[in-house]
């Protein structure tokens, strides 16, 4: 029966409590005994606990005793909690009928609260508003509940105020759940459809779909068909997660749980796919789906180059549980052999990173991260590029597109000023802004993507003391003055130091990182010009002198010629050394693309 059945999701923004709140449902429902109990019991990735952010979706049932004497099947969906993971959240939101939006009492509406909520509004959830941590001394919960009664409507009064740690009115949640949140619709009898909402690779049983029985019912028994990638599989079992695994023998309409596959890899059970019974199948799959492509892509180079294979087979793993992650290998002259890995952002690839670093033990070396350009060539074809070292000569070239985002900023209306400089700087538009509360103003921009994925986020923290907040969409690809900035290291080109840069930052983009570099690359026994070339020239050039021994120093006295003879041929020697002479360049150096201000 369905009428007992609520699907319900948290959304949040970034450490704002839902995983907290999550555990505390867990806790009051009796799903998990005090003796199981971990803090942040769906963040099973010590990565999540640690950052305080949810990388992978999860579920759980409870079972629930409300005040009508009823018994209620409540499924919570947990939602990833970052804006590189936007694809899965709406998902996950497509996957219920309710949604709670959590608000820190310290913190009040920030960037992706806003995103969430307007992504549940636009999947038609019953949004039920919640203001967690009221028992911290900075909590300002009336002024809080205020602004979220105006921005959904509403009364302040009727907003939940909770405290997620000590367990404080979180009967009151579970009560607005129960009755506030619709029973899901889809009979048994209809041609089965599931929608899958994410999935996990498992040794034993492949992979494992999460899935939302939207219509009919599926049975392990029963073949099944992934409409997208139009795979037919027998699952080795389904079941629920209560919070682990349990198999039972059917999933009904409006259930949520899982289908275990026994597929290979990620990739032919993708996030958004419907399933269907292969003997009796749906007409047409459920709305909404589309493979994420990689926004930000990096070079993933081995410290030690014997460890090339040890990082293939690392990244092969790491792809089964994340198909949005992809990778290619790619040879560079100044590092060796390595991988061409595409992220969904730049909190994606950070998380990959240190995935490599602690669960594969690896030392790893990423090169600066690069965006996917179009460059249209003098025939009219199109190239998609994602390295500096891929951009062809420039006399081919007719004109090279870049991606530019939508980006929304919440901030105390004080940091106004800041962030429009910032904005000005990084070769951004303003749009428009809007009040969502008294003090703060949504800041809304255009700016390209290039601009965005290095440390734009740190400096927005930074200039507003960490009260800015930031969400960002795809808008378009635009044509713009772009040209190559390439690192010569004795006339000879570092192509992993190379990078594409506006036409008006080339000069002092190139200094910067020629003065970086003069510090970091070591002396030689010869000099070493360093040389920054754009647009065909040289813009700029410093040199790391050579070490020099003191030839000198037993030449006590005697005639001026004798000195003259042996710094000639020390002389000799350098240029000789110059030739044939290698410089290795350190890992600091290609560290300190990422690091350039952009003032």
């Amino acid at each position: 029966m369905t009428e007992n059945i609520r699907n319900f999701c948290i959304i949040a923004h970034v450490d704002h409590g839902k995983s907290t709140l999550a555990d505390r449902l867990l806790h009051v429902t009796g799903t998990i005994s005090d003796r199981d109990t971990t803090e942040q019991v769906l963040d099973s990735m010590e990565l999540e606990r640690e950052k305080g952010v949810t990388i992978k979706a999860s579920a759980v049932r409870m079972k629930y005793t409300a005040a009508d004497g009823k018994e209620y099947e409540l499924n919570l969906i947990d939602t990833p909690g970052h804006v590189d993971f936007g694809y899965e959240v709406s998902r996950a939101l497509n996957a219920c009928e309710g949604a709670i939006l959590v608000v820190d009492a310290t913190q009040g509406i920030e960037a992706q609260t806003l995103a969430n909520l307007y992504s549940a509004i636009n999947a038609n959830l019953e949004i039920i508003p919640v203001i967690n941590k009221i028992d911290l001394p900075s909590a300002h919960a009336d002024d809080v509940a205020e602004d979220i009664a105006a921005l959904i409507g509403g009364k302040a009064e009727d907003v939940i105020r909770i405290s997620a740690k000590s367990g404080l009115n979180i009967e009151m949640v579970l009560e607005s759940i129960v009755k506030r949140v619709p029973p899901p619709r889809g009979l048994d009898s209809d041609s089965p459809r599931a929608l899958v909402f994410d999935s996990h690779y498992d040794a034993y049983k492949g992979v494992i779909c999460y899935v939302r029985v939207v219509e009919g019912s599926f049975s392990a028994t029963e073949t099944v068909r992934l409409m997208a990638t139009k795979i037919n599989v027998k699952p080795i079992e389904v079941g629920i997660f209560a919070p682990v695994m349990k198999p039972v023998e059917r999933l009904s309409a409006g259930e949520v749980g899982y289908i275990a596959t026994g597929l290979k890899t990620v990739h032919d059970a993708r996030v958004g796919d419907t399933v269907t019974s292969a003997s009796n199948p749906a007409s047409e799959p459920l709305p909404g789906y589309f493979q994420p492509k990689p926004m930000v892509f990096a070079g993933i180079y081995p410290v030690d180059a014997d460890n090339y294979t040890d990082l293939r087979d690392a990244l092969e793993k790491l792809q089964l549980n994340d198909a949005s992650l992809t990778y290619a290998p790619e040879t560079s002259q100044a590092i060796g052999f390595g991988f061409r890995a595409g992220f969904l952002g730049l909190f994606h690839m950070e998380i990959i990173q240190e995935r490599i670093e602690r669960e594969y033990d690896l030392d790893v070396l990423f090169t600066a991260p690069s965006v996917e350009y179009e460059v249209v060539m003098g025939n009219g074809e199109v190239l998609r590029i994602d390295s500096p070292a891929q951009l062809p000569e420039e006399g081919m070239v007719t004109e090279i597109r870049e991606p530019w985002m939508n980006i929304e900023i919440i901030t105390p209306t004080e940091y106004y000023g800041v962030i429009m400089d910032l904005v000005k700087n990084r070769r951004g538009n303003y749009k428009n802004q809007e009040y969502p509360a008294p003090h703060r103003v949504q800041l809304n921009f255009e700016i390209p993507l290039a601009e965005l994925i290095v440390d734009f986020f740190d400096t927005l923290k930074s200039r507003t003391k960490g009260y800015a907040s930031l969400d960002y969409q795809f808008a378009e690809y635009r044509a713009d003055k772009l040209q190559k900035l390439e690192i010569l290291v004795n006339a000879e080109p570092v192509d992993a130091l190379a990078a594409i840069v506006h036409e008006k930052d080339a000069y002092h983009k190139g200094q910067a990182l020629i003065t970086k570099l003069k510090d970091i690359i070591p002396r030689q026994m010869f000099d070493v010009a360093i040389q920054a070339s754009s647009g065909g020239r040289i813009i700029s050039r410093a040199n790391v002198k050579a070490m020099r021994k003191d030839v000198l120093a037993k030449c006590y006295g005697g005639d001026i010629s004798r000195k003259k003879k042996l710094l000639e041929k020390q002389k000799k020697g350098k240029r000789r050394l110059k030739m044939v002479g290698n410089v290795e360049i350190p890992q600091e150096a290609f560290m300190a693309v990422l690091k350039l201000e952009n003032e």
